[in-house]
C-alpha cells in the first residue's frame, strides 16, 4: 500500500468522528432546547392558573367587601342624644297630675349633637312649655304620644334656630265653624300645611320613659 492510500485511510475515520461528534452535540442541544421550552411553558401555565384563581377569588369576595363597607358606613348610622328626664305638672283641672318622660333625639348628622348641647337650655324650655299644656288624656293613648313626639321635634328644632311653621291644620280645626245668614254652619276649609323652609335637624323623637301619675 502506498503512503498516499495510508494517509487517506487515516483521515477518513477522523472525518467520520467529527461528523458524529457534531451530530451528537446537535442532538444534545436540541434536547436541551426542548426541555427548556417545556419548563418555560409549565411555569407560564402555573402563573396563568394562579392569576385566574386569584381573579376569581377577588371577584367572589368583591360583593362581600362592598357589603361590609356599606354596613360599617358611619354616614348611615344615626346619632342618638338622650335628654335628662322631664318631670312636669299637667294641665288637668280636675286633679293634680304630672308626667315623668324620658326623651331621646335621633339625628342624621352627628355634628348636630354638638349644637344640641350648646342649645340645651332653650331646647328643654320649649319642651317643658309644650308638655305643661298637655292633659293626662292627651298623653295616655298611642296617637297622643305620637302627636306629642312630632310637636317635640318641632319645638326642639325651633330652639336650634330652624324656621318651623305652625301646624295650620290643627289651628283651623280648633276654630268654630262660621255660620251663614240662615244660621247654618259652613264647612271649614282646611288650609294646606306649609313645608318647612329647611329640613329639620332632628329626625325623630323617641320616648325612653313615660309615666303619668
Amino acid at each position: 500500500m502506498s503512503a498516499a492510500a495510508t494517509a487517506d485511510a487515516v483521515a477518513a475515520p477522523k472525518a467520520g468522528g467529527k461528523k458524529k461528534l457534531i451530530l451528537m452535540l446537535s442532538v444534545v442541544l436540541l434536547l436541551v432546547a426542548v426541555a427548556g421550552g417545556g419548563a418555560l411553558f409549565w411555569v407560564k401555565s402555573k402563573q396563568a392558573a394562579a392569576a385566574a384563581a386569584e381573579e376569581a377569588e377577588d371577584g367572589d369576595s368583591a360583593p362581600v367587601k362592598a357589603h361590609a363597607k356599606e354596613k360599617h358606613d358611619d354616614k348611615a348610622v344615626p346619632t342618638f342624644v338622650p335628654l335628662d328626664p322631664f318631670t312636669v305638672n299637667l294641665a288637668d283641672r280636675e286633679a293634680e297630675r304630672y308626667a315623668q318622660i324620658g326623651i331621646t333625639l335621633e339625628l342624621d348628622d352627628a355634628k348636630v349633637g354638638d349644637k344640641i348641647k350648646a342649645y340645651m337650655p332653650a331646647i328643654r324650655n320649649n319642651i317643658l312649655l309644650l308638655l305643661s299644656q298637655k292633659t293626662a288624656a292627651d298623653l295616655l293613648g298611642r296617637e297622643g304620644k305620637e302627636k306629642t313626639a312630632v310637636q317635640i321635634q318641632r319645638e326642639a328644632s325651633r330652639a336650634l334656630g330652624v324656621d318651623v311653621p305652625d301646624d295650620e291644620d290643627e289651628e283651623a280645626q280648633a276654630k268654630p265653624a262660621a255660620s251663614d245668614a240662615d244660621g247654618e254652619a259652613k264647612p271649614k276649609k282646611k288650609k294646606k300645611r306649609k313645608a318647612p323652609a329647611e329640613p329639620l335637624p332632628i329626625k325623630r323623637v323617641h320616648f325612653s320613659n313615660f309615666i303619668i301619675q
